[in-house]
Order: structure tokens, then sequence, then C-alpha cells
């Protein structure tokens, strides 16, 4: 039976580093080759697949809204070769702006919570871990996204309004579970952009972990607060390949481990 993890990166609050989270969970997990990892870009703005040198998603052949429609209408799926893209070792189905057309498209459509999920039943066997980068929403691609999945891993700032947007998704998911998917579990609350010496952030790490700390686990590991994610990605890398020493890309690999050693 195969092992495969799907996990949902996710937090409808923008701005607090899902994209930058998936690209280094998944550059830490495939590491060496330890694991074959699929990541899958879900978010119509497309910044997942721009990290990987592609400056125009919308000329691309097949992304993530044509591989949807294709199950939509009940049409054959292309060829993996043609809309799974690699780069070294992780794996891409790109998207771009098109994909926003796809919430429309899914207003009449049957079963229309788990059209992902139909999609990444034909890819579980090819991989360790499929990694989707969500959408700032709570829309019907999150559904999908929290239909489709075996876990959430969701990325929060210690600020104020990111600790009080939790909230709604936690409910979210918490319909998800009742409704479609009753397999999918929270891994937990990953801190990013943190700066241990204003006092605010560590008032509100206090609040959150009296809020959610006695049932949804908050990683030990936090990503610090730093320029070089950004600078990474302008150079179309991820921060472990881009500057391996520096504080964040340390961080992404502790947190990495600590990942593989509760995630499994």
């Amino acid at each position: 039976m195969n092992r495969c993890k799907v996990i949902s990166i996710s937090n409808q609050k923008g701005g607090v580093g899902k994209t930058t989270t998936a690209l280094n969970l998944a550059y830490a997990l495939a590491e060496d080759g330890k694991n074959k990892v699929l990541l899958v870009d879900l978010d119509p703005q497309s910044n997942l697949t721009m990290c990987f040198g592609i400056d125009r998603p919308e000329e691309l052949k097949t992304t993530i809204y044509d591989l949807m429609m294709c199950v939509i209408d009940e049409r054959k799926l292309p060829n993996k070769d043609e809309y799974i893209l690699s780069f070294n070792n992780l794996d891409l189905i790109p998207c771009s702006i098109e994909l926003s057309a796809v919430e429309m498209s899914l207003v009449n459509v049957m079963s229309r919570e788990i059209i992902l999920k139909m999609l990444l039943e034909y890819l579980r066997e090819d991989y360790d871990y499929i990694i989707i980068d969500c959408m700032p929403a709570l829309g019907m691609l999150t559904v999908n996204a929290l239909a489709a999945c075996d876990s959430v891993l969701i990325p929060a700032t210690a600020q104020y309004l990111s600790a009080k947007g939790l909230e709604l998704l936690l409910q979210t998911i918490a319909r998800v579970k009742k409704r479609i998917n009753p397999g999918i579990k929270i891994d937990g609350i990953l801190i990013t952009m943190f700066s241990e010496r204003t006092r605010l952030t560590k008032e509100i790490l206090n609040l959150m972990n009296e809020a959610y700390s006695d049932y949804i686990r908050i990683f030990e590991n936090k990503i610090p607060v730093s320029v070089m994610a950004g600078e990474a990605s302008y150079r179309y890398k991820s921060i472990i390949e881009y500057k391996p020493t520096s504080k964040v890309a340390l961080a992404y690999k502790d947190f990495g481990r600590e990942y593989l050693g509760y995630g499994d």
C-alpha cells in the first residue's frame, strides 16, 4: 500500500509565508532524494509556479486548471509528462490565472468539493508527499484542497489579525471533516516571520499557545523574519538552496526534521 501523504498548506490570510513554506518544506522532504515530492500550485496568483523560474504561467500548455476541467468534464487526463514539471528533486503541477475561473465552473458540478481529490488519486502512487499550496481564501478551491488532503499545515505569523483569522480556517476544516473528509487532520501551526525581540510578538504567541496548544500542535521550530526568503524567490530557488547556512534556511531544515518526526 502506497504511503503517500497529501498535505495542504493553508491559511486564508495572505502574507503569512504559505508559498515559501510549501517550497521549503518540499525541498527539505526531498533533500538527497529521500522522498519523492510533488508540489501542486492551487493559487491563481501562481507565486509557487513563478518560484521555479516560470515568469509567464499563462503561456504554459497545461496547468492545474486544465486538469481540473478534464475531471469536471469527464475527459481523459493528458499523459503525466505533459503537465508535471520536474526540477532537480521536486515535481510541480503549475498554475496560472486561469484557475480563478474554476470557482465559477464548479457552481453546478456534481461532487464539486472532490474534483481535486479525484485528480490526485491518479498521482498518489508516484509520490511519498504531495504538497498543495492553497490560495489565501476559503472558497471552493480551498475546500477542494481540504477534501483532497490527509492533513493541513497552517503557517501563521505572531500578529493579532493572523491569530484571529485562524478561527475561520479551523471552522472550515471542522466542517470539511464532518461532511466531506472525515480523515483530515491538522498537523499543526508553524509560526513564520518570527521576531523574538518584539514584546507584541511574545504576547500574541502566548495567546496563541493558550488558545490552541491543548488541541493543536504549535511547532517548536519557528521561521525567523528574513529578507532572504524574498531574495531566494527572486533567484528561483528555495531558501535552503540559496543560502543553506542562513538562519531561515536552517530553521526550515530543522522544521522539516521536526515535521517528519511528528507527521509520520
